[in-house]
């Protein structure tokens, strides 16, 4: 890491220029070894991308689904409630 340092640190530009020329010539060698990868990288990523948002949209479905159960039957309920007062005459106190 000290390499790195002195190297941002502008202490030794000898340094600096052989990190330079040594990755100028090592990549294209490792260039093809990387892209093939990479691209595989970049496929499994769309790849999970694609099924979080299959497995997001199903959960989203669900979800509505219950929720609007759940106003159902807040709504039976309530009718129920307010049925059940109508029938009922009410109590005077005397």
């Amino acid at each position: 890491m000290s390499i790195f340092e002195d190297m941002f640190k502008g202490g030794n530009i000898v340094t600096g220029l052989a990190i330079g020329i040594g990755a100028a010539v090592i990549a294209p060698a490792i260039t093809p070894v990387l892209r093939p990868v990479a691209k595989s990288l970049l496929k499994a990523g769309l790849i999970a991308y694609d099924q979080g948002r299959v497995a997001l949209a199903e959960l989203n479905e669900q979800t509505g689904d219950i929720l609007a159960e759940a106003r159902h039957e807040l709504s039976e309920a309530g009718q129920a409630a307010r049925d059940a007062a109508a029938e009922t005459p009410e109590r005077t106190t005397h």
